[in-house]
């Protein structure tokens, strides 16, 4: 598949969950910028077929490489992230369930044992939604309880969870904080765990986001308004050789993991 034609499917499908970003887009490209994407980010469990060793391959078959690893300890993640000369970066995470309770890692085993023939086998696995049937609401939120990272994936599936405008590429707003006050004047709720920006000229990259749009989402009962996915806003900044940043900050990472948490 052509990266042109990935990126173009990806977004389709996060614009239909996060209108917001949709017209946050809009308003960029209104304002005269041109918005390019920093990266894409995408959430799996680590349990087969769905784990991010068996989806990686997809990621290097568009022309990417590995660049780094990164865990998360308190949230029981692992990540990696890839990149392409000329294309977005790509950070695909797992979660580690055998971390989870017993509860938790069965019943996660269970939805993925549902996935069905084929559906891992093309690139199109990162955007095809469901491969279970709905769960229950009260499913959703014991899961979420234990872990906001499982209940999303258990209620959304295989999906972009967010898009991130590059910073770098506006020629209006210079800052992630000019970006955020945008944002927010906009009528649109910030992030601030952490703080409104996440990291600092000193370690290279600056982050910024949304609070996950809410949508109505399907459940096996019916549907619920439950937080989808979010818009973040990069800025990169080059090391003392001059080189671009292209990695990520752990630290920063794990405060914007949290712009889909329910009682942000």
């Amino acid at each position: 598949m052509e990266r042109s034609r990935f990126f173009d499917a990806l977004w389709e499908d996060f614009a239909d969950i996060a209108p917001q970003a949709a017209a946050l887009r809009q308003e960029l490209e209104a304002r005269g910028e041109n918005v390019q994407n920093d990266h894409v980010a995408f959430r799996t469990f680590n349990v087969s077929p769905l784990s991010l060793s068996e989806l990686e391959p997809h990621v290097l078959g568009l022309g990417y490489r590995l660049l780094d690893e990164y865990r998360f300890a308190d949230k029981h993640l692992r990540a990696r992230a890839y990149v392409c000369a000329g294309a977005p970066r790509i950070f695909l995470s797992e979660l580690l369930c055998e971390e989870l309770s017993e509860w938790s890692r069965s019943y996660i085993e269970g939805l993925v044992a549902q996935t069905p023939p084929g559906f891992v086998d093309g690139p199109e696995v990162f955007w095809a939604g469901l491969p279970w049937a709905p769960v229950p609401f009260e499913d959703y939120e014991r899961l979420s309880d234990e872990s906001e990272y499982a209940g999303w994936l258990a209620a959304l599936g295989l999906r972009p969870n967010h898009f991130t405008v590059s910073v770098n590429h506006l020629t209006t707003l210079k800052s992630v904080s000019a970006v955020l006050d945008f944002v927010e004047a906009a009528g649109y709720r910030i992030n601030e765990s952490g703080g409104r920006v996440k990291g600092t000229p000193d370690v290279l990259l600056e982050q910024g986001s949304t609070l996950a749009d809410q949508v109505m989402v399907s459940f096996a009962e019916g549907a619920h308004v439950i937080p989808t996915c979010y818009y973040e806003f990069a800025l990169r900044h080059r090391d003392r050789d001059g080189r671009l940043y292209e990695g990520f900050v752990p630290t920063s990472a794990d405060r914007i993991f949290e712009s889909t948490d329910r009682k942000s």
